[in-house]
């Protein structure tokens, strides 16, 4: 069993729990649920977004859909505007482990490409861990009048050194999450994406990303 990175049923029982202790469980009309891209919106999110306009950002999150039990697995990507250049990355969690210290090993990664380079490395598994058996099949695309790459540089060196976590803080006993969808929304925030849908603490991948209002939806394959 993997854990989100790769969560699994030790999460599901997580979820359970809070459900159980909140009276309500996750719903597909949170924060900016009020917020109904309109169908330019929706066709600007889609197309140009190799080279998207001179000077403009643009943010991607790739999917696994089936990973983790079916919540999900999700990985980051946003552009370095007027390079046509990429980065992008994820937090795997190989080890399974419900909780890692700051500085262990969580299976972060990141690199810099081409967009066709982003979408083949993230279909193939290419950089960590290199083969799996649910992969990247999935992923959604904006555009961004905003960008702050350098703040984004910086929140991919916290994320990638702050440990991982699903469930009871051991430092301060709170329940919580650092996990993949924590790494991937805490860049995306940092590099100031439009119409990025809030991530609550222990958030399901899988449900998060159907929030994403007015964003690119494809089908990723090996290339």
């Amino acid at each position: 069993m993997t854990i989100g990175g790769q969560r699994g049923l030790a999460f599901a029982a997580v979820i359970g729990a809070i459900v159980a202790v909140t009276g309500c469980g996750q719903s597909a009309t949170r924060a900016t649920a009020d917020v109904t891209p309109s169908s330019t919106e929706a066709t600007e999110a889609i197309t140009g977004m190799a080279g998207a306009t001179r000077g403009s950002g643009a943010a991607c999150v790739f999917v696994k859909p089936d990973g983790a039990q079916k919540f999900g697995h999700v990985g980051w990507g946003f552009k370095v505007p007027g390079t046509g250049r990429w980065v992008y990355g994820a937090v795997e969690n190989p080890s399974a482990k419900l909780y890692t210290p700051p500085g262990g090993d969580i299976g972060a990664w990141h690199t810099e490409g081409s967009y066709d380079r982003m979408l083949s490395d993230m279909s193939t598994d290419a950089h960590y861990p290199g083969t799996s058996e649910y992969p990247y099949s999935r992923y959604r695309c904006t555009k961004s009048s905003t960008h702050d790459v350098n703040n984004a540089r910086t929140m991919i060196r916290t994320v990638e050194a702050r440990g991982f976590l699903v469930g009871v803080d051991p430092r301060t006993g709170k329940l919580t999450s650092r996990d993949c969808l924590d790494a991937t929304y805490d860049v995306l925030k940092a590099y100031r994406t439009k119409r990025l849908t809030p991530a609550p603490k222990l958030s399901v991948p899988n449900v998060w990303v159907e929030e994403l209002w007015g964003w690119s939806d494809r089908t990723l394959t090996p290339r």
